[in-house]
């Protein structure tokens, strides 16, 4: 059955308990996805999950691992308390430089380091650091994590049965972050007749846990806590940034993990019954009904110490979220003779989604005793709120195979799928495909070739659709956030605030794809390899509308793109025998993104991450979507180039550029850099990327060897806004180090100064790197006990195993790990420019497991 989206961008599928999955197979052609519609416009992730069998004895399985997470390979390198001091300092000193008429008028005159290393609480009486705080480290655990399953199974004559549960305490990396889920599942089939076969699947999860990580503060405030600064005072009272008078306000990172809360109690039940009823031979009908539901809350609180204004605050959100969905399809099975055969399906389909959610929150606490426990502790600005939404699908779909003399193959299917959350004429769209294959080695020719082995040359052709978007998109949505003080009384005010676009359809992809699929020497050597070409149309995204309509975006229909690219993999028999085994397995994937055309007149801009109004990235005819945007960093001015500097002025407020500064390209060459220099700068995807895989076997033992690769791609690495353009501010990274002096004039960052003596910030090349990467993402040993040595205690199985994940990495980006985690910055709309780019996001943790398996 499929499963709906739940919130927080997350799925049911989330939700499936890794121990009952039995197989993984992905989808990816137009032909194979055409059949799920909608919901296979990205591709297909098929899981099959545990099921018993009949005529087996009842089996007995217990799985238990233990792990535990340290800080990943690649952590940012930020400056230590002396060198935080000793760049202050220079700040300091080099202001005189660049703002001297600020200088002599003693505009900076408070901002003397020296007038500020006077805390007794931080400094000696020299005014120097008595602390060092590696704030990664203290914001980070090492906890002990665990998982437990226990499965039973079997099958009689007619039935079978297979019962999981599970336990599951995830300890994460930062400080006081956790997960614990509760698991059940029970799956059965049943031939009660012999022309009627029912079944079904119900599975439930009971998770807890503190989302510590919900924006970007945490990672922020780690990367720019002042390195002096204890995390508490003597006096038990925590530290606070603004306490060092020069510091911009931020909060203590663990204060914040121990004093605010995000708990999230999830409670999510996925179920689903069937029949199979044979009405002759080679005719049956398949009714399917499933079901999942989400109810879920979410309880927020912040100590009266972290909201000080606001004297703390608590809130509790509530929401469910039912999805279900219903299938009838009829499939006729048959052969003619014995060149023919044919199969054909014929069906339709509902699924809905609905959705409630409702919230309270206060301020005001006279203690932080209560948190969001009692709501009626507080006492200042009550909040309240409520939104529902509902979406719906209905489609009918139809598929014929034919084969001929088991080896031509040829596969024709067609969909009509309708969505309510499109335009009133158009809910509707047809999405045909087709498919040809050709077993070639089954022909005479090559039959008992003592080479190859196996042969298929296969192609397809489709269209599918996607309708990804927020229930609504296509309709003027009222608001109630139009508030007003009227004779002194809050009225609350409704208004439309979203344009309607009654024209808004289908996006859709229309793929070609040619592969073949060979096996060498009795397939100990099986290759695939496959080119495809996807042209999307009709791209659903926010496009900008004039802001005299009072508003600033408007869903639309906006263009097309299209994605081109090759798939090659190879899985080897290395070595075989009773004692040894060893396989290989490689892949590789290449891809090129380009935008065609556009509905609008000009580009599209994205906006950048927290506290930045840069245009970061754009989608541009001719460039891959979402290309970063901005200014070529040549280096900075030299001594030398001082009368050449001096022709410029500075970018945004208007002074002379002096050496120390940065040099752009002026790309027009009027002495102006401005945004009629920007250019694309860079990508986010990665010309090519893959895995490598070797398993091998001696007697007992098992080593499994997995390493994943990206290369090719950008990251567009954002925390150099705040981390290297903002010195005494807050803490920066060991680059400013190589900043400009007189003695160190061939760099790319610019001398160091403070924020307001003419320094200025730029999304720019400097801030685009190479993100590739190779990693070692599992390495597995295992020793697999013979059945002779525990046979006596009727264990049937037992495997005992360690593993290490992410226990490596290497790459030349510098702050962090490559592979970027979903920025939160941006709202739904525009994550697609998102991609690669970095802003404190979550750390890639190194996982040290040990476990056993054991079956009875």
């Amino acid at each position: 059955m499929p499963v709906g989206l739940q919130v927080q961008a997350s799925s049911a599928i989330d939700y499936i308990n890794p121990n009952d999955v039995v197989s993984v197979e992905v989808l990816k052609d137009a032909s194979s996805t055409a059949i799920y519609g909608a919901r296979g416009a990205n591709g297909v992730i098929l899981i099959t999950t545990k099921r018993g069998r009949i005529n087996t004895e009842g089996k007995l399985t217990y799985d238990a691992n233990f792990s535990t997470t340290t800080i990943g390979p690649n952590r940012n390198q930020v400056l230590n308390a002396q060198e935080f001091l000793d760049t202050e300092d220079l700040a300091y000193t080099n202001m005189a430089k660049y703002d001297p008429v600020g200088w002599n008028s003693g505009k900076y005159a408070g901002r003397n380091p020296a007038l500020a290393r006077t805390d007794p609480r931080v400094f000696d009486s020299k005014g120097d650091p008595i602390y060092e705080t590696d704030w990664l480290k203290v914001s980070t655990q090492s906890k002990l994590s665990q998982n437990h399953e226990l499965g039973f199974s079997g099958g009689g004559a007619t039935s079978s049965y297979s019962i999981g549960l599970g336990y599951r305490d995830d300890q994460g990396l930062l400080l006081n972050s956790f997960l614990r889920r509760y698991s059940a599942r029970i799956a059965f089939d049943d031939q009660l007749k012999r022309w009627l076969k029912v079944g079904g699947t119900l599975s439930y999860n009971n998770q807890y846990e503190n989302i510590v990580d919900q924006d970007y503060q945490v990672m922020r405030n780690i990367a720019e806590g002042l390195p002096f600064q204890p995390v508490k005072y003597q006096d038990g009272s925590w530290t606070r940034s603004q306490d060092y008078p020069n510091a911009e306000p931020f909060w203590n990172p663990v204060h914040l993990l121990t004093e605010r809360k995000f708990n999230v109690q999830s409670q999510t039940t996925i179920g689903s019954v069937f029949s199979n009823i044979e009405f002759m031979k080679g005719l049956e009908m398949r009714t399917v009904l499933g079901a999942n539901i989400l109810s879920q809350n979410i309880n927020q609180s912040s100590s009266r110490t972290l909201s000080p204004g606001t004297q703390g605050s608590a809130s509790i959100s509530n929401s469910k979220e039912t999805f279900w969905s219903l299938e009838n399809y009829f499939t006729y099975t048959k052969k003619i003779k014995q060149d023919h055969a044919i199969k054909a399906l014929l069906g339709l389909s509902w699924q809905q989604n609905d959705y409630f959610a409702n919230s309270v929150g206060i301020n005001g606490f006279s203690s932080d005793y209560f948190g969001y426990y009692n709501l009626g502790a507080g006492s200042l600005n009550p909040s309240f709120g409520s939104n529902t939404s509902k979406f719906a699908f209905n489609s009918y779909f139809g598929r014929v195979n034919y084969t001929l003399k088991d080896k031509y193959l040829l596969t024709l299917t067609g969909r009509i799928d309708g969505s309510s959350r499109f335009g009133e004429n158009h809910k509707y769209a047809l999405f045909p495909s087709a498919a040809l294959a050709w077993r070639v080695s089954d022909e005479a020719f090559l039959q008992n070739n003592k080479v190859i082995s196996n042969l298929k040359l296969r192609t397809s052709f489709g269209v599918t659709g996607n309708s990804e978007i927020p229930p609504y998109a296509s309709l003027a949505v009222l608001s109630s956030n139009y508030a007003a003080v009227l004779n002194d009384v809050r009225v609350g005010g409704t208004g439309i605030s979203r344009l309607a676009n009654p024209d808004l359809k289908w996006e859709k992809t229309a793929q070609y794809d040619i592969g073949v699929e060979i096996g060498l020497f009795n397939n100990r050597i099986n290759i695939e390899a496959d080119y495809y070409y996807r042209k999307t149309s009709d791209m659903l995204l926010d496009a900008p509308v004039a802001r005299t309509s009072g508003y600033a975006t408007i869903r639309k229909n906006i263009g097309s793109m299209e994605n081109k690219g090759f798939e090659f993999s190879i899985n080897t028999l290395n070595i075989s025998n009773s004692n040894f085994s060893w396989n290989t397995s490689f892949n590789i994937s290449f891809n090129k993104n380009k935008v065609l055309s556009l509905a609008t007149q000009a580009p599209i801009f994205g906006i950048g991450g927290p506290g930045f109004t840069n245009q970061t990235n754009i989608i541009r005819v001719g460039a891959p979507v979402g290309s970063y945007w901005g200014l070529v960093r040549l280096g900075t001015w030299s001594v030398a180039e001082a009368a050449e500097a001096a022709k410029y002025t500075s970018y945004r407020n208007g002074l002379t550029l002096l050496p120390g500064d940065v040099k752009y390209l002026d790309v027009n060459g009027d002495y102006i850099i401005n945004d009629a220099d920007r250019m694309i700068i860079g990508n986010g995807y990665p010309t090519a990327y893959g895995g490598f895989q070797n398993s091998l076997r001696f007697k007992q033992i098992e080593l499994i060897l997995e390493l994943q690769y990206s290369f090719g791609n950008d990251i567009l690495d954002q925390t150099k806004h705040s981390s290297e353009d903002r010195q005494s501010l807050a803490n920066s990274y060991k680059s400013v180090l190589n900043a400009w002096t007189p003695t160190n004039q061939n760099t790319s960052i610019a001398e160091v100064r403070d924020t307001r003596a003419g320094y200025v910030t730029n999304v720019d090349t400097h801030w685009v790197e190479d993100g590739s990467f190779i990693r070692g993402r599992n390495l597995l040993l295992a020793y697999n006990f013979t059945l002779g040595k525990i046979g006596s205690l009727r264990i049937n199985k037992l495997r005992v195993f360690a593993s290490a994940q992410n226990f490596f990495l290497i790459t030349k980006y510098k702050n962090g790990d490559p592979e970027i985690t979903l920025n939160t910055f941006g709202n739904e709309s525009n994550r697609v420019f998102a991609q690669g780019q970095n802003f404190h996001s979550y750390p890639k943790p190194t996982i040290y497991m040990l476990g056993f398996q054991v079956g009875f």
